[in-house]
């Protein structure tokens, strides 16, 4: 190839990218507080000293419970969904390697040979000869000098489009991971509904019996007799209903594992689950702001930023070049030895008079900017809700679980005491049965509550952005990698 080509394609690729024509981005204010919301449900909430920020503390730490640590980590293996936005992202990386190689130069090679033999009376020296020919072209074709940004914003976009995606999957991760933690809780707190309801069942049964038993020999009426009959039928039916939802349980465990939970992982009772580690809701604008969904709206509004710029280049020339090598030829015999290379050189350009498309397109991307902006902000303000619910939860879950601890004991006392009056024939039976409702309700209201406590801790620490596995500072590598090459 003619060195003169080779030092002409070296040195435009290296020609300054020229001027950049999309509007510089600087992120948004955050609409939201500068604090969380204070008030008596957030009176009892932990200082923030005290614990690490969600988004610090990797899900192993967490939760400190070994079984649902295993059952997340094979759902991080296994489940399809995550599976699903992992590829979205390897696409997304795939499509911006593309975009980006519309920045370099196309080059072509094709190369030809031709063997021929001349007889005396043909070849002009007199004598038989054979000559070999050889052709090789190379050639640029349909590369644009990127003077005014259209490739490289067009290749931004495609990055932004790529983070954006990144994020989409870091969120997946978060909601499966906490999914399962869930899922896992009900599981427990379900299977101690159950086994409430069966101690309730053999209670109820053996009050029935004694009611029988005073009814055959005629010391209790017929009445007490039914009512002691309802109570174990409602106990019963509590029995097959919990043990309904035990199943529907690990049926869901199952789905988010992509696989059948062992049975040594799942649960028995409440007592066996660890609870979460706590941690600290931090400031409002700094934590919210590394969440996935706020991330991946704000790769989405960086991308409308780069819109506009590829937008506008349209509106200014576009110039290209091609480039070719000719052919060279040489005899075999060495009696005809000659050489010839050729190269040109072509810049081609077009310079749009007024394109009542281009004009258009980019009114519409000033518009989906716009669009973009007011999804960033929406997503910052649900942020905050998101988490300014769960601090609300954590603040008084904690005395509705000491309040509800109070009612059972007074509960229990309420039918010891009722039972004994009754065995003594002091009080009557109905007495015996609203203690022993009242009991079974506040036990069972006393599981849910347990229940609400532990997963208001997982929520809060999802809705805070922990449990991904990527830092956020990771994510704006490539980001610093493409503003280093532009």
């Amino acid at each position: 190839m003619n060195k003169n080509l080779v030092f002409l394609l070296l040195g435009t690729v290296f020609i300054p990218a020229g001027c950049n024509l999309a509007p510089r981005y600087d992120r948004p204010p955050a609409p939201i507080a500068a604090h969380w919301p204070s008030g008596p449900a957030y009176a009892n909430l932990p200082p923030a000293t005290t614990a690490p920020e969600a988004p610090d503390l990797p899900w192993q730490e967490f939760f400190r419970d070994e079984k649902l640590r295993q059952l997340i980590e094979t759902a991080l293996t296994n489940n399809r969904d995550l599976r699903s936005a992992a590829l979205n992202v390897e696409r997304a990386r795939a499509l911006y390697g593309i975009q980006r190689a519309e920045r370099l130069p196309t080059l072509d090679a094709t190369a030809g040979g031709n063997l021929q033999r001349l007889p005396a009376d043909l070849s002009p020296t007199g004598r038989r000869t054979t000559v070999e020919q050889y052709n090789v072209n190379v050639g640029v074709f349909a590369w644009e000098l990127d003077f005014f940004g259209r490739i490289r914003n067009l290749s931004a976009r495609a990055l932004e489009q790529y983070l954006a995606t990144e994020q989409a999957r870091r969120g997946a991760q978060i909601l499966l991971i906490s999914s399962v933690a869930n899922t896992y809780l009900v599981l427990a707190a379900d299977r101690e509904g159950l086994a409430l309801a069966q101690t309730t069942l053999e209670n109820q049964q053996a009050s029935y019996n004694l009611v029988k038993r005073g009814y055959d020999l005629g010391l209790a009426p017929e009445l007490d007799l039914y009512r002691a009959q309802t109570q174990v039928d409602a106990a019963r039916g509590d029995v097959v209903r919990f043990t309904q939802l035990a199943a529907q349980d690990e049926n869901a465990l199952n789905l988010l594992l992509g696989t059948t939970a062992p049975a040594e992982l799942l649960p028995s009772r409440w007592s066996e689950v660890i609870p979460p580690a706590e941690t600290s809701p931090g400031v409002p604008s700094d934590v919210l702001l590394r969440r996935p969904d706020v991330l991946q709206a704000e790769s989405q509004l960086r991308a409308a930023h780069a819109d506009i710029g590829a937008a506008r280049a349209t509106l200014f020339p576009r110039i290209s070049l091609t480039g070719t090598v000719g052919t060279a030829s040489r005899e075999l015999s060495g009696l005809f030895d000659s050489g010839s290379g050729a190269w040109s050189f072509a810049p081609q350009g077009t310079m749009p008079i007024f394109d009542t498309r281009a004009w258009l397109a980019l009114g519409v991307t000033k518009v989906q900017r716009e669009i973009a902006l007011t999804q960033y902000e929406s997503a910052i303000q649900n942020a905050f809700r998101e988490v300014a619910d769960a601090l609300a939860v954590r603040g008084t879950v904690d005395r509705q679980v000491a309040a509800q601890e109070s009612l059972v004991h007074a509960v229990a006392e309420t039918y010891r005491l009722s039972l004994s009056r009754y065995d003594k024939g002091i009080d009557s039976y109905l007495s015996v049965l609203d203690a022993q409702r009242s009991l079974y309700a506040a036990e069972q209201g006393l599981v849910s509550l347990r229940l609400a406590r532990f997963a208001n801790q997982v929520r809060l620490y999802a809705v805070l952005g922990g449990g991904g596995d990527v830092a956020p500072e990771e994510a704006e590598k490539p980001r610093s990698a493409q503003r280093e090459r532009d």
